[in-house]
């Protein structure tokens, strides 16, 4: 089916829904690169304009990429419920913009219509809204998960630890998390992502983690950030595994650029959840996602890549995960240029991921040769916090030596806590305060409050 809008004198026609999806998406070097970006500022309205008229209910019946040839799209397909659609099946997308924007559209309201609702409605739902329209509807719709703490609840923002090293040296990994511990930071997860992914190098951090929460009672949860057939392995050896990880994307043929599919995923979830190893609930999936992966794998399909990407969170959605993180500005300047572009992609991903449901975080990040700097990663982190993020990253001076690349830090989680009122997963809030790290309010304690356990920990690293 084709869609034509007509400006002034000029009349666009727009072949398909892809076409029309991938023209009416706001700016970004990644869809210039695909060669499916609008040729100007006026088409692009154009086909916004398009876009506003279609019945959501085309999304079910023109699929951007066949259901005969990709799982992902038989997903989404069939795992859609009828019955959560039906209280928004009249609308158009721009009607659904309107109505996700109602003060009438509530947190119950948005979890009615999770089922019912395909990446790419929401996706394209997503085009026609500016920056505080993603902050707002998206701030709406909490999405609450546990494993040894809760996260998601409103008026919190979680942190993972990332205490990455280049060498995979386990003292090093271990003062680093320590030191984002004693700054309140961790309560999403301790998450390392390893040099090397030697199965006995993988299992050696596994256990020092685990031994450093048994040993402190940390209510937290654990991750080496290996390849899934390396975790079920681990699993299969007995090593104490927490969160499984993943990455994902949201094509068939992009997920097996990354060696995975939707059955080695179930096969990894029912491994994890086989151990039990989870106190107050059993999400245990984590998985990180990125707008241009596809793209990089080839494997777009002429579809844009911001849709691309809130197709990985359908099959994210699938294994009812913990965590889902976008790496936002990670995969480089090629995908999105400047800081513009980092902003407005990651408020999307937010918005997106959390209206179907899935307990999204961010990676605020930037890589050296981008056009950004920590200025633009400040903007985000505050817009992000507004809107209801579920967790960010926590890492040395915000400087990854491993991967070589910016994001957030220690520090960063203290200001937006500060300025915003954010509270920690409750659980940790009050390992904190036992620990004499913070204070009833979540406020850090000084230094010689922390010295028993920093004396402790520090003997402990000696150790280990």
């Amino acid at each position: 089916m084709s869609y034509t809008e007509i400006i002034g004198s000029r009349t666009y026609r727009f072949a398909d829904l892809k076409t029309l999806m991938a023209k009416a998406s706001p700016q970004r070097s990644g869809d210039q690169l695909a060669g499916v970006a609008a040729a100007s500022e006026e088409e692009r309205v154009a086909a916004k304009m398009a876009l506003a008229q279609v019945p959501l209910r085309t999304f079910l019946n023109e699929a951007l990429i066949p259901y005969e040839s990709d799982e992902v799209t038989r997903l989404v397909i069939d795992d859609h419920s009828p019955q959560a659609f039906a209280e928004i099946s009249h609308l158009t997308v721009g009607d659904f913009r309107n109505w996700l924007l109602s003060s009438t559209t509530d947190a119950d309201a948005l979890t009615r219509i999770t089922a019912g609702l395909t990446p790419e409605m929401v996706a394209a739902v997503s085009k026609l809204m500016r920056n505080q329209d993603l902050i707002a509807a998206a701030r709406k719709r909490p999405v609450i998960t546990r494993f040894r703490n809760t996260i998601g609840l409103p008026g919190h923002m979680s942190v993972r630890l990332q205490p990455n090293h280049p060498t995979d040296d386990v003292k090093g990994i271990a003062a680093s998390m320590l030191d984002g511990l004693m700054y309140g930071c961790g309560d999403a997860m301790i998450g390392i992502n390893p040099a090397s992914d030697n199965l006995a190098a993988i299992t050696k951090l596994l256990l020092m983690i685990d031994d450093f929460r048994q040993r402190y009672q940390v209510p937290t949860q654990s991750c080496v950030l290996t390849h899934v057939t390396n975790t079920i392995a681990a699993i299969e050896k007995g090593a104490p595994v927490d969160l499984v990880f993943q990455s994902i994307a949201g094509t068939e043929k992009a997920n097996a650029g990354f060696g995975i599919s939707l059955a080695l995923l179930q096969e990894a979830y029912e491994a994890g959840l086989s151990l039990k190893r989870g106190t107050v609930g059993n999400n245990l999936m984590y998985f990180e996602t990125g707008q241009g992966s596809a793209l990089s794998a080839d494997a777009h399909f002429g579809v844009d890549q911001q849709t691309c990407e809130v197709r990985a969170y359908a099959v994210a959605r699938k294994f009812n995960p913990f965590l889902v993180n976008t790496v936002v500005g990670f995969i480089g300047p090629e995908y999105l240029y400047d800081g513009k572009q980092i902003t407005r992609a990651g408020l999307e991903d937010h918005f997106c991921g959390k209206l179907l449901g899935v307990p999204m975080g961010c990676d605020i990040c930037y890589t050296n040769h981008a056009e950004a700097d920590q200025d633009d990663m400040d903007n985000l982190l505050t817009l992000l916090g507004v809107a209801g993020i579920n967790f960010i990253m926590g890492i040395p001076g915000a400087d990854d030596v491993m991967l070589n690349y910016q994001s957030t830090s220690f520090h960063d989680a203290l200001y937006v806590r500060d300025v915003l009122g954010l509270r920690r997963a409750p659980e940790f809030e009050e390992w904190l305060e036992s620990m004499q790290i913070t204070d009833a309010r979540g406020t850090l304690l000084s230094a010689s409050s922390q010295q028993p356990l920093l004396q402790s920990a520090n003997d402990w690293i000696g150790i280990a």
